[in-house]
């Protein structure tokens, strides 16, 4: 059996299944007897597939297989996790806002170090259908998820707020997304903004 990393960061942007959810897809992966799909892996790290990783593990019968992707950087796997968890149907108003503030953030940081390259290789298809100079990435991202490039902005303070929070409050994160705890977004993105103030 393959042994994989589990990196504690990638692991902590996917939304926490309800356990309904978890022994629901427990069932259908024992009944299909294999994963259908391949873990997505960077390295020897699990990218995506955390819950259904879990599964094998205890069932060590069930068979699956890998799928390698090219990151150059964490920053790029965080901002490829955040993206594909966005494409879920089933995320709550808190999941999709923390991910979108949390794609945003880790696609700044790959563009420091790499310019605009990113931007550019990204948002190819956007740039040569208008002729226009190259998208902004809060504008990208809000486009990506039919929302503004403010209330994107306004993400990356409340990702980090509820990140500060869950480093407080070890577990915040968890029963906050499993909709144990009620904050409302103004104190979250406040906490992340003034973090963001000391750190800065």
């Amino acid at each position: 059996m393959i042994n994989l990393k589990i990196d504690p960061e990638f692991q902590s942007q996917i939304p926490p299944l309800t356990d309904d959810e978890f022994k629901q897809l427990e069932e259908n992966i024992l009944k299909e007897g294999k994963l259908i799909s391949p873990l997505i892996v960077w390295g020897n790290t699990l990218v995506d597939g955390h819950n259904r990783y879990e599964i094998v593990q205890e069932h060590p019968e069930i068979s699956f297989s890998t799928m390698p992707l090219p990151f150059e950087s964490r920053e790029e796997v965080l901002a490829w996790i955040c993206k594909n968890q966005l494409g879920r149907r089933n995320l709550t108003p808190e999941q999709k806002k923390f991910l979108m503030g949390k794609q945003y953030s880790s696609e700044k940081r790959t563009e420091a170090f790499r310019g605009n390259q990113h931007t550019a290789k990204k948002s190819g298809s956007v740039q040569s259908e208008h002729n226009q100079k190259p998208m902004k990435t809060c504008e990208r991202i809000a486009q990506e998820n039919h929302s503004s490039a403010s209330s994107v902005r306004r993400a990356e303070y409340y990702a980090h707020g509820v990140d500060v929070a869950d480093e407080l409050s070890p577990g915040f994160r968890d029963r906050f997304f499993r909709e144990e705890l009620h904050i409302p977004d103004y104190l979250l993105e406040n906490l992340g903004k003034g973090q963001a103030r000391r750190t800065g």
